[in-house]
Protein backbone atom coordinates (compact mmCIF):
# COMPACT_ATOMS: atom_id res chain seq x y z
CA UNK A 1 0.00 0.00 0.00
CA UNK A 2 1.31 3.03 -0.53
CA UNK A 3 2.00 5.95 1.94
CA UNK A 4 -0.51 8.15 0.50
CA UNK A 5 -3.20 5.45 1.10
CA UNK A 6 -2.29 4.71 4.87
CA UNK A 7 -4.04 7.95 6.23
CA UNK A 8 -7.35 7.37 4.47
CA UNK A 9 -7.61 3.79 5.27
CA UNK A 10 -6.87 4.69 8.92
CA UNK A 11 -9.69 7.09 9.43
CA UNK A 12 -11.87 5.48 7.63
CA UNK A 13 -11.58 2.16 9.70
CA UNK A 14 -11.43 4.39 13.30
CA UNK A 15 -14.44 5.54 11.72
CA UNK A 16 -15.85 2.36 10.95
CA UNK A 17 -15.20 0.79 14.40
CA UNK A 18 -17.03 4.50 15.66
CA UNK A 19 -20.01 3.66 13.48
CA UNK A 20 -20.34 -0.01 14.63
CA UNK A 21 -19.72 0.88 18.59
CA UNK A 22 -16.71 -1.33 18.50
CA UNK A 23 -15.07 -0.46 21.88
CA UNK A 24 -14.02 -3.78 23.32
CA UNK A 25 -13.32 -7.30 22.18
CA UNK A 26 -16.72 -8.49 21.94
CA UNK A 27 -17.54 -5.90 19.19
CA UNK A 28 -14.05 -6.19 17.77
CA UNK A 29 -14.88 -5.98 13.76
CA UNK A 30 -12.69 -8.67 11.15
CA UNK A 31 -10.18 -7.08 8.84
CA UNK A 32 -12.91 -8.75 6.67
CA UNK A 33 -15.53 -6.58 7.26
CA UNK A 34 -13.58 -3.60 7.51
CA UNK A 35 -11.93 -4.07 4.23
CA UNK A 36 -15.10 -4.42 2.76
CA UNK A 37 -16.60 -1.35 3.38
CA UNK A 38 -13.35 0.65 2.22
CA UNK A 39 -13.23 -1.41 -0.19
CA UNK A 40 -9.66 -2.65 0.03
CA UNK A 41 -7.48 -6.43 0.59
CA UNK A 42 -7.81 -7.80 4.39
CA UNK A 43 -4.16 -7.71 4.11
CA UNK A 44 -4.13 -3.86 3.81
CA UNK A 45 -6.26 -3.37 7.07
CA UNK A 46 -4.17 -6.18 8.87
CA UNK A 47 -1.19 -4.07 7.79
CA UNK A 48 -3.02 -0.34 8.95
CA UNK A 49 -4.64 -1.96 12.23
CA UNK A 50 -1.93 -2.75 13.56
CA UNK A 51 -0.03 0.56 13.15
CA UNK A 52 -2.74 1.89 15.07
CA UNK A 53 -2.48 -0.91 17.91
CA UNK A 54 1.19 0.31 18.13
CA UNK A 55 -0.31 3.72 18.07
CA UNK A 56 -2.97 3.02 21.01
CA UNK A 57 -5.61 4.13 19.52
CA UNK A 58 -7.15 0.52 18.95
CA UNK A 59 -6.71 -3.03 20.18
CA UNK A 60 -6.69 -6.18 18.34
CA UNK A 61 -7.18 -9.79 18.49
CA UNK A 62 -5.67 -12.09 15.89
CA UNK A 63 -7.44 -15.33 14.24
CA UNK A 64 -10.68 -16.09 13.10
CA UNK A 65 -12.76 -14.37 16.40
CA UNK A 66 -10.41 -11.72 16.10
CA UNK A 67 -11.11 -8.27 14.59
CA UNK A 68 -10.13 -4.53 15.83
CA UNK A 69 -11.80 -2.53 18.43
CA UNK A 70 -11.05 1.02 19.61
CA UNK A 71 -9.32 1.78 23.13
CA UNK A 72 -10.48 5.61 23.39
CA UNK A 73 -13.28 7.47 22.25
CA UNK A 74 -14.26 8.54 18.96
CA UNK A 75 -14.15 12.35 20.03
CA UNK A 76 -10.41 11.71 21.91
CA UNK A 77 -8.94 10.66 18.59
CA UNK A 78 -7.96 13.52 16.33
CA UNK A 79 -6.54 12.84 12.84
CA UNK A 80 -3.10 14.36 13.23
CA UNK A 81 -2.82 11.39 16.07
CA UNK A 82 -4.14 9.20 13.18
CA UNK A 83 -1.58 10.52 10.61
CA UNK A 84 1.22 9.98 12.97
CA UNK A 85 0.38 6.73 13.92
CA UNK A 86 0.51 5.32 10.25
CA UNK A 87 3.55 7.73 9.87
CA UNK A 88 1.84 9.28 7.26
CA UNK A 89 2.85 13.18 6.17
CA UNK A 90 1.55 16.07 5.23
CA UNK A 91 4.95 16.42 3.59
CA UNK A 92 4.65 18.97 0.29
CA UNK A 93 8.55 18.01 -0.63
CA UNK A 94 11.68 20.14 -0.10
CA UNK A 95 13.03 21.97 -2.96
CA UNK A 96 16.38 21.44 -5.16
CA UNK A 97 19.42 23.44 -4.17
CA UNK A 98 19.85 26.50 -6.22
CA UNK A 99 22.56 27.09 -8.69
CA UNK A 100 25.49 28.57 -7.25
CA UNK A 101 26.39 32.29 -8.25
CA UNK A 102 22.27 32.37 -9.29
CA UNK A 103 20.95 35.32 -7.10
CA UNK A 104 17.68 33.43 -7.50
CA UNK A 105 19.08 30.15 -7.21
CA UNK A 106 20.30 30.92 -3.68
CA UNK A 107 17.44 32.33 -2.65
CA UNK A 108 14.34 30.82 -3.76
CA UNK A 109 14.89 27.60 -2.28
CA UNK A 110 15.07 29.07 1.42
CA UNK A 111 11.62 30.95 0.33
CA UNK A 112 10.17 27.81 -0.93
CA UNK A 113 11.02 25.66 1.89
CA UNK A 114 9.58 28.60 4.05
CA UNK A 115 6.21 28.28 2.12
CA UNK A 116 6.14 24.45 2.58
CA UNK A 117 6.79 24.38 5.93
CA UNK A 118 3.88 26.86 6.81
CA UNK A 119 1.72 24.81 4.39
CA UNK A 120 2.51 21.81 6.33
CA UNK A 121 1.95 23.50 9.92
CA UNK A 122 -1.70 24.43 8.71
CA UNK A 123 -2.49 21.01 7.63
CA UNK A 124 -0.76 19.32 10.70
CA UNK A 125 -3.18 22.43 12.93
CA UNK A 126 -6.29 21.77 10.73
CA UNK A 127 -6.29 17.77 11.40
CA UNK A 128 -5.67 18.59 14.85
CA UNK A 129 -8.72 19.95 15.11
CA UNK A 130 -11.06 17.07 13.41
CA UNK A 131 -11.75 14.03 15.53
CA UNK A 132 -13.22 10.61 13.89
CA UNK A 133 -16.32 11.56 15.95
CA UNK A 134 -16.40 14.71 13.58
CA UNK A 135 -15.72 12.50 10.42
CA UNK A 136 -19.21 10.74 11.44
CA UNK A 137 -21.13 13.89 11.72
CA UNK A 138 -23.47 14.63 9.45
CA UNK A 139 -22.26 18.92 9.36
CA UNK A 140 -19.20 18.88 11.72
CA UNK A 141 -18.69 22.48 13.16
CA UNK A 142 -14.34 21.32 12.35
CA UNK A 143 -14.98 20.76 9.09
CA UNK A 144 -17.25 23.75 8.12
CA UNK A 145 -16.34 25.71 5.58
CA UNK A 146 -14.34 22.77 3.79
CA UNK A 147 -15.84 21.74 0.41
CA UNK A 148 -15.54 17.98 -0.17
CA UNK A 149 -15.38 16.71 -3.58
CA UNK A 150 -18.39 15.72 -5.87
CA UNK A 151 -18.24 12.52 -7.46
Amino acid sequence: MSDSQRFPVAAHTLAYLAHKGAFDAAAAAPSSILAASIPTNPVVIRRVTAMLARAGLIATRPGSGGGAWLTRQPETITLDMVLKAVNGCAHLGSPPAGAKGCPVGQHIPRQVAKALTAAEDAAAHALSRITIADLLAQNPPSLAGIRLPTA
